[in-house]
């Protein structure tokens, strides 16, 4: 795995216009993939993590939707900059897609080979012949049985599960370069989840490919993770190693996610309050409503700036850790409000992960 990214996403706006106002559903966001990484990017439904995910390849409907502002730097080029045709060049071709439900992103008119086959042909020289051979490949490597005798059949011949399988062979049609897995396994049962998870690890270390993956699952977080991004309301709360962001986690809403974990006993501790409207989300800190630590400091402003904690490459969107305050002070005041709850946290990390996820 090298240090080098191959996506590089710098202060990604993306904004919808509608009849109510102007629904801010990516105001800012920054992260990288490095090559043969996985990066899970966590939050909870309405956060921003599959518009931000969408926008990489600008999938996202134009209009409403629009990119206003931002860099996404794919291998050295701004894919943001490209025109349309330029952009399916990369969308299908070196980056992959596998999409939350498998049922919605396949044809129910058309077999699933043709499917394959088709999306190899758009980015490949490739013969009628030769794409057919390769698609019976890939709906090997999948685990699909009989390859050759289901190429022909048609998605509801599938189970759920086998779709999924499915779509992660289109995605993978072209031996992209990016994976890019929108909770891939959200629609499947726990023993399914397991298979998918397997399957993904597998065929990337296989392609040796990176994968951003899309999910509010912090199981699967631990599962699969180098690194983590948290969002929240448009914005990244906390990014780091996926050891120092389950088992330091340091941005209030982290740890009220790990809450959610079932505790001792079974029990949990549910994240009250609701995510804010998109439309006008509240000055500073956009968690500070729902924040049992908020200071008068996390009210007033912009979000704060990215700070580095113990790691520098575990970084932190919260006033306790911003240069510009009196960081003992601050410091001591989180102590004060959190102490009680990182134990909590950390327990929940090990039942989650069993360690630390590796």
């Amino acid at each position: 795995m090298g240090d080098e990214p191959i996506l590089s996403v710098r202060n990604l706006r993306t904004h919808f216009r509608t009849d109510a106002g102007t629904v801010r559903a990516v105001d800012g966001v920054s992260f990288d993939v490095r090559r043969g990484e996985t990066v899970c990017v966590v939050g909870e439904s309405g956060s921003g993590k599959t518009v931000a995910s969408e926008s990489i390849t600008r999938l996202i409907p134009i209009p409403p939707g629009e990119i206003v502002e931002g860099e996404v730097v794919f291998d050295g080029v701004d894919l943001a900059s490209l025109s349309d045709r330029e952009i399916r060049e990369y969308r299908g071709g070196r980056i992959g897609h596998v999409f939350q439900n498998p049922q919605g992103a396949l044809h129910p008119m058309h077999t699933v080979g043709r499917q394959i086959v088709e999306a190899i042909r758009l980015h490949r020289d490739a013969g009628k012949r030769e794409a057919r051979e390769r698609a019976i490949d890939l709906l090997d490597r999948v685990g699909i049985p009989d390859a050759a005798a289901r190429f022909d059949n048609y998605p509801h011949e599938f189970s759920g599960g086998m779709k999924q399988r499915v779509v992660i062979a289109v995605a993978l049609a072209c031996d992209p370069d990016l994976l890019i897995a929108d909770e891939p396994t959200t629609a499947l049962d726990v023993t399914i989840q397991a298979q998918i998870l397997r399957l993904l690890r597998d065929l990337q270390e296989e392609f040796g490919m990176s994968v951003l993956l899309i999910t509010h699952d912090l199981g699967v977080v631990a599962e699969i993770a180098d690194r983590v991004v948290v969002m929240y309301a448009g914005k990244v709360m906390e990014r780091g190693t996926v050891y120092e962001v389950l088992e330091n986690p340091s941005h209030p809403y982290t740890l009220a996610l790990l809450d959610c974990l079932p505790g001792s006993g079974g029990a949990m501790r549910p994240l009250g309050g609701s995510l804010p409207d998109p439309r006008d989300p509240p000055s500073g800190c956009r968690f500070h409503p729902r924040c049992p630590h908020a200071v008068e400091e996390c009210e007033t402003g912009d979000q704060p700036a990215m700070g580095a904690a113990e790691s520098p490459d575990h970084e932190i969107s919260c006033v306790y850790y911003h240069e510009g305050y009196d960081e003992t002070a601050i410091r001591e005041r989180r102590a004060a409000k959190v102490d009680g709850d990182v134990g909590r946290a950390d327990g929940n990390v090990g039942r989650a992960d069993g360690g630390d996820g590796r």
